[in-house]
């Protein structure tokens, strides 16, 4: 059925349960799976709201990016289960272009992402990633919403994931957890 799938996640609950959701759809389709964040470019005229705000953007962005990619490789590193092969992707810029951009170009046959649920008013007015990804995607996009009422900081464990996991990685910034020895990281600019 599905060969090659790829879950975005931003570190938010729903994010958590698309991945949660993209294991088990890879497990049952023996499909290959990649992990992907995507890092917004800094906007200066949002930090100061139209004023000047004396700030180095490229000293924020590579905050941003750092924090992108400890996210990533926390998430992998807790859901991912140990013999799951996963390949793991920050990019940088517009979200949900982006998301559809790497489907394409990495050959994926399905795109989970998560949804908070907001209704079609409210993502209208505020933006919804998953409705611009399910609006523009050539591929098969699966939306997952985060269980209501549920503990969202653990979402339901994956078939097979191990009860533990360390967040440590070789070769990473500092102390930063990161992306383990499973995964092939790859900041694209």
């Amino acid at each position: 059925m599905f060969r090659h799938i790829l879950v975005a996640i931003d570190g938010s609950d729903h994010a958590r349960q698309a991945l949660v959701e993209a294991i088990d759809v890879a497990r049952a389709t023996n499909a290959t799976l990649t992990v992907m964040t995507v890092v917004p470019k800094a906007n200066p005229w949002a930090l100061g709201g139209g004023y000047y705000v004396p700030v180095n953007v490229d000293e924020l962005q590579r905050q941003a990016e750092r924090n992108y990619e400890r996210t990533l490789g926390a998430a992998i590193a807790t859901w991912v289960p140990d013999d799951m092969p996963v390949t793991a992707i920050v990019r940088r810029g517009a979200v949900a272009p982006t998301i559809v951009e790497q489907a394409v170009n990495g050959d994926h046959d399905l795109i989970v992402v998560g949804s908070r649920g907001r209704g079609e008013l409210r993502s209208l007015l505020l933006g919804s990633v998953s409705h611009d990804v399910l609006q523009s995607s050539p591929v098969a996009v699966l939306v997952v919403h985060a269980a209501r009422g549920a503990d969202a900081a653990t979402p339901l464990e994956p078939l097979g994931a191990a009860a533990s996991r360390s967040a440590t990685t070789p070769n990473s910034h500092d102390d930063d957890p990161g992306l383990d020895g499973r995964t092939l990281h790859a900041l694209q600019r």
